[in-house]
């Protein structure tokens, strides 16, 4: 089963290499970029698995350059809150 085959486990896994990243003294820039980078590398390649997978790709597809970095960082922003640690 993949991490992204189920929501929670795909917010987790983002969180764990978010927490990683930050320990590892990644800046707020860099993360931000990199996040924009993952959405666009899903968006392209990568089917999404459940609903909300769905709705962000969704999302992603009518968002120009501006909105994809503010979804981007909302899904930093919800990962950072809901999870694992």
């Amino acid at each position: 089963m993949s991490v992204l085959d189920n929501w929670k486990q795909w917010e987790d896994f983002l969180a764990d290499r978010l927490h990683q990243a930050q320990n590892e003294g990644m800046s707020e820039g860099a993360i931000s970029a990199l996040a924009l980078q993952i959405g666009d590398y899903l968006a392209e390649q990568v089917e999404p698995k459940n609903e909300q997978e769905r709705i962000l790709a969704d999302l992603w597809s009518v968002a120009d350059k501006e909105e994809q970095q503010a979804i981007a960082n909302i899904m930093v922003k919800l990962v950072q809150n809901n999870g694992s640690r």
